[in-house]
């Protein structure tokens, strides 16, 4: 059968006003919408103070856009994100986005895309204004999604997967839908895990991702009768 169809996702983040430490659980919760393709950050590059997201680029395949500070007090950042925006809106390539920053003057731009139809997820600080918050189809607080992202990884050691690979899997793992019995369809979780990084299981040295699961004490897994695999974290 043939898997349903993807949606393409655009995360535009204003770096001046987002936390380069909250991207992780930003990719994770976008995946709930479709895969995340389009990755582009926004400032002046020149400045000391964005260095942060400087080291995350090549880690997340992240674009960065160029925005000189030309005027004091302008921001050109602002414009350019919007622009963008609306130039993938309207060539009806990407169906869903995702805003980065506690920046109130998003709040038209996440109007306009929820009135075509499309949805935009917002994340920002706790001191975001609330007229962004709004505005968007759903708002999450990076900073509470940082501090979830601590609480899961407390774990017992694995020697033969390393911390990373199991860390990606769980987090993949909880952002999943689970049944009452807490399984989760396997393929999301793979789809999740893939869309935070650049997550192959060849590179793991197992060529199919149940294979990878089975060799992992912390999952137990089970195949149902429409022949979808499900798994379940167990400690």
């Amino acid at each position: 059968m043939a898997d349903q169809h993807i949606l393409n996702i655009a995360l535009l983040i204003d770096s001046d006003n987002a936390s380069p430490a909250g991207i992780d659980p930003v990719l994770t919760v976008l995946a709930e919408l479709g895969q995340v393709n389009i990755r582009r950050a926004y400032g002046n590059w020149r400045k000391t103070s964005l260095k942060g997201w400087v080291d995350k680029m090549h880690r997340y395949g992240i674009e960065p856009s160029q925005q000189f500070d030309i005027t004091k007090g302008k921001n050109a950042t602002d414009m350019k994100m919007t622009i963008d925006a609306m130039d993938m809106l309207y060539r009806g390539r990407v169906q869903g986005f995702g805003i980065m920053s506690s920046d109130s003057d998003f709040m038209p731009l996440a109007m306009r895309i929820r009135q075509e139809g499309y949805p935009v997820y917002g994340f920002g600080g706790p001191k975001t204004p609330e007229a962004f918050r709004q505005a968007c189809s759903r708002f999450i607080d990076v900073n509470a999604l940082i501090k979830a992202e601590k609480e899961e990884r407390k774990k017992e050691e694995n020697g033969a997967i390393d911390d990373e690979l199991l860390d990606l899997l769980f987090d993949a793992y909880n952002a999943s839908n689970r049944d009452e019995a807490g399984y989760a369809k396997l393929s999301e979780v793979g789809q999740r895990a893939g869309n935070r990084s650049s997550f192959d299981t060849r590179n793991y040295g197992f060529s199919r991702l149940i294979d990878l699961i089975d060799s992992i004490a912390n999952f137990a897994t089970e195949r149902r009768d429409n022949g979808q695999i499900w798994v379940k974290r167990l400690r």
